[in-house]
């Protein structure tokens, strides 16, 4: 199975911009895995959390976040990011979070939120080790 390279990776991230599956691990030591919006800003992934994954992320930052595409072996492509994870809970810093998630999205500048919903938070996930497939290159 082919591998990415680093560029590779950020290209497809930033192209498979939509939903990734963001894993925390329980009280109970058990993964919790839930797909969510992102995008990536420099060398992290942006998430949105609340809930369970908020707390998990509390207890402890070791987090997977997963991104994957294709319908056959010969289409797969994905990456895995490994890393530790760092809540953005001030509601200023989630304001600009959301406005910049809107702008990945392509919500023109007029349009961006001015306001959040109260308790909301982000998670920024900072890579220690990223695994990568494309069988296309196969």
């Amino acid at each position: 199975m082919a591998e990415m390279t680093r560029e590779e990776v950020d290209v497809y991230l930033d192209s498979h911009g939509g939903y990734a599956v963001l894993s925390t691990i329980g009280k109970d030591g058990y993964p919790h895995a839930v797909p969510l919006g992102f995008f990536r800003s420099g060398d992290e992934v942006v998430l949105p959390v609340r809930g369970q994954r908020k707390v998990n992320i509390g207890r402890n930052p070791k987090v997977a976040v997963t991104v994957e595409s294709g319908r056959t072996m010969k289409e797969l492509k994905g990456v895995v990011i490994r890393g530790d994870a760092t809540l953005v809970e001030d509601p200023a810093a989630v304001l600009e979070l959301v406005r910049e998630g809107a702008r990945r999205r392509g919500t023109p500048e007029d349009q961006l939120p001015t306001t959040t919903r109260t308790g909301m938070a982000y998670v920024r996930v900072r890579p220690r080790k990223i695994a990568s497939w494309d069988n296309t290159k196969a």
